[in-house]
């Protein structure tokens, strides 16, 4: 699950990035670089545990999933959080410098 989120996340983060100007202004290509690089890194793991595993890694427990589901929505928002900061120091469209402009 966390593989097909990271991967999910991925594809429509692209998507967006390559559609929209505005994204390409506001760095969703970093956004983009870590959600590939957290998709690369689950595909990794997944094809060690299945060369440990073998068969049983395509059936997984029920709790299982659901950790890993919770796995996979965090590292998403961790990579929300890291682009955001990101913004927050580029600040692409201005709008922190005049914010502190605006207050001196």
């Amino acid at each position: 699950m966390t593989l097909v989120i990271s991967l999910i996340a991925a594809i429509i983060c692209t998507a967006i990035w390559y559609a929209s100007e505005k994204a390409r202004k506001m760095k969703v290509s970093v956004l983009c670089w870590l959600f590939w690089g957290a998709s690369l890194m689950w595909t990794v793991d997944a094809v060690v545990e299945y060369l440990e595993d073998g068969a049983a890694f395509f059936e997984p427990e029920i709790s299982a999933m659901v950790n890993d589901s919770f796995l996979g929505i965090s590292v998403v928002a961790l990579a929300l959080v890291i682009w955001i900061v990101s913004l927050l120091i580029s600040d692409p469209m201005g709008v922190v410098r005049g914010m502190l402009k605006a207050e001196k």
